[in-house]
């Protein structure tokens, strides 16, 4: 059995409470270059990242000690931090001299040592400031304390082993739920394994109707046990897809063989808001029951959790209740020990990833499987991208205590020094070359003093708030570049925003991408590939497959309007022939209709037409902001037998993820290539992308927007019994430049 010694540790020398106050950790940016900036200050023969290995108590245990000074005999262990190190926790601490004299015991083994110095390097960022712990051990002491920890360990690893080796017993002998594949999803599956079993990237455009959930993991979780990977992460970019999977592990496990053990051990990942039971109270011991004794009590409630198959939010929930601990923070243990976990994708891509974190600790060889990928650009841009806004730091300003003024005051003078820079008009963007440095210089002592007052004070949202938008700001702040854009606004006195959007997410995404082992990206759409590729910064050997689509061109009416522009000089006459083209299309064919639109201004008007024109035509019409009862109510009403037509925005919520088959839905009207805004933002991309991949217009415009149009257009064709018409509104629709981006079933 193998294990890394962090991991060992985590798991044998934790005790006591959470407590996850207000100490903001450096990025993992900021931690490389300080474990650097340290390693480069020691002298002739200093050893970063040593390799240690070692077997103890039948454990293979190995880790990198971060540097190993032989002429001194010292071994250091580098942690950095921000702010007072005081505000380090005393559980932290001890976690961390369990893994320095952990390493201690594997190199006096290793070199034949009696003894060694352990120094903990405690390193705040911020000030360039190295604190010491230091002491002097034996080879004996260190080796006994690392008996200590595995015998604690050895136990739940015996049975870690066990549980592998049934897991793969399952999964070799695993049956597909159904006596046959749909059509065309028996080569989905094969792809999909094939890809798994190389171990290579690629970026699969499946098709609608090809039973895609299944057709993924059914392949991916036989290619586990064959190929020997270490867990498989389903990641979902829309909450209702991670039910999709859900529901089709219950299917594969019920089509086993009852004389296998199905020993498949499922984690579903939630965000801390669905989970958390006690959200008014701060996560440490002192405020939160759940936190309290935490780590005394998560032995007994992991050892059950092991045991429970799938780890659905609500038994999760049940499991925690029996122990009293926090089931979100359970939830987050159990992704260690789980052989799938269903989540986010920002669970292994954004900036504080989970799931990134604990392969790189392991060393595992995942298998990655991201549903809906088309949509991982955007989500990818949303989690590098951060806000800082002056009004919340105004309200706080009001409230807060004298202790917080001085920072608070200096960091409001930075705001007003920053505006009096731009001298902009009211809410025009502008676009800022460089990071302001005296705001970021003022943001450090602000979170500095904001941390040190809530580790020291009840709960306060406010400052909470305004703390985690600065923590997050200055993390972009460190590594911004050409990847990213500076925006600032004033939309009136006191409302000014700073915000670092992203562009470019490959430059984020690469190392999390070189850190798996297969990766697999499916949607419906995703041609071309290379935009992909390029975009989300996969590796240059990314190979791409268009599947055939189960459905053939007869079961669909594809119509193209020449003479009508749906560009902004020409909307307003375009909307008599497009009502006129809505109301003959219903009168020869009644039912149920979508109209797509470039924004609520433009949908209105053609609906009013309509109105004027065919007065007997039902319709209904997407609002803004619709809470989540009426977008049930507007689609409630396509499963109604009276036809009629909705208008809705392309790329709002009734664009994709919705699913109307059969007569629920016979037909589309897409008035819109889909493009986005040609405004400073989308300019500035569009130079970025020019520079970058020399694809500039493509990149920014044209892919993004027909992806939309296919996206909408989808919806009508859902079942190989379907019969459809769409309708693309536009002359641009007829280009090939155009055409060739759209889905080629739909001409065949």
């Amino acid at each position: 059995m193998k294990a890394a010694v962090r991991t060992l540790c985590e798991f044998a020398a934790r005790a006591g409470d959470l407590d996850f106050r207000y100490t903001p950790a450096p990025s993992s940016e900021e931690g490389i270059a300080g474990h650097q900036a340290i390693q480069s200050r020691r002298g002739y023969g200093y050893k970063s990242e040593y390799l240690l290995t070692g077997e103890c108590l039948g454990i293979k245990l190995s880790g990198r000690a971060d540097g190993y000074d032989p002429h001194r005999g010292q071994l250091e262990e580098i942690k950095t931090h921000r702010g007072d190190l005081a505000r380090v926790r005393e559980h932290q601490r001890a976690l961390h001299r369990a893994q320095l004299r952990a390493y201690g015991a594997l190199l006096c083994q290793q070199e034949k040592l009696k003894k060694i110095e352990l120094v903990l390097v405690y390193y705040d960022t911020g000030r360039d400031k190295e604190s010491l712990v230091a002491e002097t051990a034996s080879a004996d002491e260190l080796w006994q304390e690392l008996e200590g920890l595995c015998q604690q360990f050895r136990l739940w690893a015996e049975q870690e082993e066990h549980h592998r080796e049934q897991r793969n017993v399952a999964l070799a002998r695993l049956n597909f739920p159904f006596a046959d594949f749909r059509p065309r999803q028996r080569q989905l599956a094969e792809t999909v394994y094939k890809n798994a079993m190389t171990g290579g990237t690629l970026l699969l455009e499946a098709p609608t109707g090809l039973g895609k959930t299944l057709g993924t993991l059914f392949p991916g979780l036989m290619a586990m046990a064959r190929a020997d990977q270490d867990r498989l992460f389903y990641l979902t970019c829309r909450n209702t897809a991670r039910q999709l999977a859900l529901d089709a592990v219950d299917k594969l496990r019920a089509a086993q063989d009852e004389s296998v053990d199905w020993s498949l051990r499922v984690l579903e990942l939630v965000a801390k808001d669905d989970a958390c039971e006690h959200p008014d109270k701060a996560c440490h011991g002192d405020s939160c029951p759940l936190a309290k004794g935490f780590f005394d009590r998560l032995p007994a409630a992991r050892a059950e959790a092991a045991q429970s198959g799938t780890l659905t939010r609500a038994e999760l929930a049940r499991i925690a209740a029996g122990h009293d601990i926090c089931p979100y923070f359970l939830a987050q243990e159990m992704a260690r020990w789980s052989d799938v976990v269903i989540g986010d994708v920002n669970r292994m891509f954004d900036q504080s990833a989970l799931l990134h974190g604990l392969v790189r600790q392991n060393q595992w060889q995942v298998s990655i499987l991201v549903d809906e990928a088309h949509n991982l650009v955007d989500r990818a841009r949303g989690m590098y991208s951060v806000t800082l806004d002056q009004q919340r730091l105004l309200r706080v300003k009001k409230t807060a205590p004298k202790v917080l003024k001085k920072a608070l005051d200096r960091t409001a003078r930075a705001w007003q020094t920053l505006i009096r820079d731009q001298d902009v008009d009211l809410a025009v963007p502008v676009f800022i070359e460089a990071l302001p440095p005296g705001l970021i210089g003022s943001l450090q002592g602000l979170v500095s003093t904001l941390t040190d007052y809530l580790a020291d004070n009840p709960p306060d949202l406010a400052l909470q708030e305004l703390l985690f938008e600065s923590v997050g700001f200055m993390k972009l702040a460190d590594s911004f570049g050409d990847h990213s854009l500076c925006e600032f606004r004033r939309a009136g006195r006191g409302r000014a925003t700073l915000t670092i959007q992203n562009l470019i997410p490959a430059d984020f995404l690469r190392e999390r991408f070189a850190a798996a082992g297969p990766v697999l990206l499916f949607s419906a759409t995703l041609s071309p590939g290379i935009y992909y590729r390029d975009l989300l910064g996969l590796p240059e050997t990314t190979a791409f497959t268009s599947l055939p689509s189960p459905f053939s061109a007869d079961q669909l009416q594809v119509h193209f309007t020449p003479r009508i522009s749906t560009r902004q000089a020409h909307r307003e006459a375009s909307r008599a022939p497009i009502a006129e083209i809505i109301s003959r299309q219903f009168r020869e064919q009644p039912g149920h209709y979508l109209a797509f639109f470039s924004s609520f201004q433009y949908l209105r008007a053609v609906s009013e037409t309509l109105a004027q024109q065919a007065p007997d035509i039902p319709q209904r019409c997407q609002a803004p902001g619709m809470s989540q009862a009426e977008r049930e109510a507007f689609l409630a009403e396509f499963r109604q037998p009276e036809p009629g037509v909705a208008f809705a925005v392309l790329g709002g919520v009734f664009s994709e993820g919705i699913d109307l088959p059969g007569e629920q839905l016979i037909g589309a009207f897409v008035a819109t290539l889909g493009l986005p805004p040609f405004d400073p933002w989308h300019e500035i991309l569009k130079d970025r992308l020019e520079e970058r991949f020399g694809a500039g217009y493509d990149y920014t415009y044209l892919i993004p927007g027909l992806r939309k149009v296919a996206q909408a257009a989808g919806r009508v064709i859902r079942t190989p019994e379907d019969r459809g018409v769409i309708w693309l509104i536009d002359d641009r629709f007829t280009r090939p430049q155009v055409r060739n981006l759209l889905p080629r079933w739909w001409f065949a």
